[in-house]
């Protein structure tokens, strides 16, 4: 008997297997590129894709070198940055987005990826764009938690890429040619962050 052969029983099965599977919370399923951590760079993020429209698919480092991390700070929350990376008419993103209570991180475009946050072509695909949840005047939103975790991401993006860990290569989105982004403002601790960059 052909069982493989297509039917109502085989038909009947698959909408149920499908419907068991939907009902299973996206974290328990296997990790796969459309689901979740199979694209994580960085081990400890958890996979937030952002729309694909609002990126440039590349091969980095083998198409651009990569030699720049660029910090900027959101002016949004964590979850409505993350809405705004997935919303098609926006047209933005960055690789990566900490969280300020904990430091929490979420990557959004992969590595290789070319996200489009630093309003420069050139730097775009030579960059590592790294979003902080907060407000360039409300420094309560640099917590220790979120200085520490970005931190160790930032130092590990330079250990990948052989960055050097300095103020040359690791920079603030007001220093991108041609922005008008003043990010991550005057209450970023640029001495303490480089410094915990450097001791991760």
């Amino acid at each position: 008997m052909d069982t493989d052969r297509p039917g109502p029983h085989l038909d009947r099965r698959r909408l149920l297997k499908g419907a068991a599977l939907a009902a299973v919370p996206l974290a328990l399923l296997p990790a796969t590129r459309a689901g979740a951590r199979e694209a994580d760079d960085y081990p400890p993020t958890e996979w937030q894709p952002a729309y694909s429209g609002n990126y440039t698919s590349s091969t980095r480092p083998g198409s651009y070198t990569v030699d720049r991390v660029i910090i900027h700070v959101t002016e949004e929350t964590y979850a409505d940055t993350l809405a705004i990376f997935r919303d098609p008419q926006r047209q933005v993103s960055a690789h990566y987005v900490v969280r300020s209570a904990d430091g929490h991180v979420a990557q959004c475009v992969r590595e290789a990826d070319i996200a489009w946050h630093a309003g420069n072509w050139g730097y775009n695909t030579r960059s590592i764009g790294i979003e902080h949840e907060g407000w360039e005047d409300q420094p309560a939103y640099f917590t220790d938690a979120l200085y520490e975790q970005s931190a160790r991401l930032t130092a590990a993006i330079c250990a990948r890429y052989g960055i050097p860990r300095d103020r040359e290569h690791i920079i603030g989105h007001y220093q991108v040619p041609g922005t008008d982004h003043t990010d991550p403002g005057p209450a970023w601790d640029w001495v303490r962050y480089i410094r915990l960059v450097n001791i991760a």
